[in-house]
């Protein structure tokens, strides 16, 4: 077992843990810092200061007490469906692949896709705003055609789901290190619906670690 820091995309710490259970099963688990109290301060703050100022306003003491009733309901909804602690990928070469996320409240979201789904397993290169982004990604088999690509499950991504059109030219690039290819090399036309099964969304490593994954996933999919 192994534990190594890295940086997200913003510049904050996280760290990942790599198991290997064996030469075919191997276990990688992203952490990100606790809810900072600082910024549950600064929300809370601005919510209420904004309360207060209607509240004299208007003269309307309904107006604090749904304020209190937003803080309470937007920190349980935050911990139940967004703040995000741990997210894992288990990755067993004759089985499949096991991606997990753990959040703030003890809630657990499981997904797991078959081996024999799983075409390959790439790092795809997006612009997100005025910058270059890397994220982990698994090919999926198109099932009326082995050699295709059916669709795309991206790991260690923010976006749960996203449409990519072309017109003839080449608009995603999945990047390999021996290979640059396209997906509408893979038989990709018109319209393609991307298909999200999040994971690490919340801590968007960088090229670094993400590389780590990548050949530690390489060596096992060569294997199987």
């Amino acid at each position: 077992m192994t534990e190594e820091e890295f940086s997200d995309i913003n510049g904050n710490t996280i760290s990942l843990d790599c198991q290997s259970h064996s030469e075919f099963c191997k276990e990688f688990t992203v952490s990100v810092p606790k809810l900072s109290l600082r910024k549950v301060m600064n929300y809370t703050c601005a919510v209420w200061l904004t309360a207060y100022a209607v509240f004299f306003a208007t003269d309307n003491t309904n107006v604090l007490s749904a304020a209190i009733i937003v803080t309470l309901v937007g920190m349980m909804l935050h911990l139940h469906f967004v703040k995000i602690d741990h997210e894992s990928m288990l990755i067993i070469g004759s089985l499949g692949i096991q991606i997990s996320a753990s959040y703030a409240s003890g809630r657990e979201s499981t997904s797991f896709i078959e081996m024999s789904k799983v075409k390959d397993i790439v790092i795809n290169e997006a612009i997100y705003m005025q910058r270059v982004i890397y994220y982990l990604c698994i090919l999926l088999k198109e099932p009326s055609d082995p050699g295709g690509v059916g669709a795309v499950v991206p790991l260690f991504q923010v976006k749960r789901s996203k449409h990519f059109a072309h017109n003839n030219r080449n608009v995603v690039i999945v990047m390999q290190y021996k290979t640059l290819y396209t997906l509408f090399s893979h038989g990709f036309t018109g319209m393609l619906t991307v298909l999200y099964l999040c994971l690490f969304q919340s801590s968007k490593p960088r090229l670094n670690c993400l590389e780590e994954v990548y050949k530690s996933c390489q060596d096992i999919l060569g294997q199987s």
